[in-house]
């Protein structure tokens, strides 16, 4: 168990040193390192969808065999969606342990593997909110209310969403976080760094990181094309 969770520290250790080099749009991280098993994220709502101005906190545990195992994401302030608990717990595919459930309705390919990472994770939470899955439901009223708002027939979803939102602001005060409305202010630009610098500060670890892949194909953030994607206020 000692050396395993050795491995699950290391592991943490890297994504953290490659996420503060190459921030990612759409969320913070707060993480103390006497405890990496404990993460506090803050994703902020995409602009142009019902979730802009947002700032929605949540829990990242990881277990003591990470990556061989999903962690979990928790939600700490109220979120009215499909695929969220009421006691905030996120159900989303990527987090499922790989294991063959046919009643599930998902393919093995959709769940968990070790090639996940936190960005991976994260990105996959901040398309779900503008796209759930309402084929199995965590939140059943959710998903029945989301579906009468996509079709135009109820605004009721939208407006509890709406509250939630302007509630999230006062935590975003709180913690004295801006939150980003505009695209140009939502996507992160970062430099890359020299490659010498980067591999002395990254440590890579071969027996972890061999087919490592951050989930990223664009370097300079959001992708100009996409500006309209999401769910806009009807």
């Amino acid at each position: 168990m000692a050396s395993t969770s050795a491995g699950a520290m290391r592991a943490l250790s890297l994504e953290l040193k490659d996420l503060q080099s190459q921030p990612v749009e759409g969320f913070t991280i707060n993480v103390n390192e006497d405890n990496l098993f404990l993460w506090t994220v803050g994703i902020y709502g995409a602009p142009k969808t019902i979730y802009q101005g947002g700032y929605f906190k949540a829990h990242i545990r990881f277990p003591t065999n990470y990556p061989y195992s999903p962690p979990t994401v928790k939600f700490l302030n109220k979120v009215w969606h499909p695929n969220v608990y009421e006691n905030g717990d996120l159900c989303i595919s990527i987090l499922h342990a790989p294991i063959d459930d046919p009643h599930s309705g998902e393919l093995p390919c959709e769940r968990w593997n070790p090639t996940q990472n936190v960005r991976t994770i994260l990105l996959s939470v901040i398309s779900l909110l503008n796209e759930p899955n309402t084929s199995s439901p965590a939140n059943v009223d959710a998903s029945v209310m989301y579906r009468k708002w996509k079709d135009g027939g109820d605004s009721e979803y939208a407006t509890i969403v709406g509250k939630q939102v302007e509630d999230s602001k006062k935590e975003a005060e709180r913690d004295g976080v801006v939150v980003p409305e505009t695209v140009e202010e939502y996507c992160v630009k970062w430099c890359p760094p020299q490659q010498d610098d980067a591999f002395d500060s990254m440590e890579y670890d071969d027996d972890f990181y061999d087919d490592y892949d951050d989930g990223s194909d664009n370097e300079e953030g959001c992708n100009e094309e996409d500006e309209d994607s999401g769910q806009g206020e009807n």
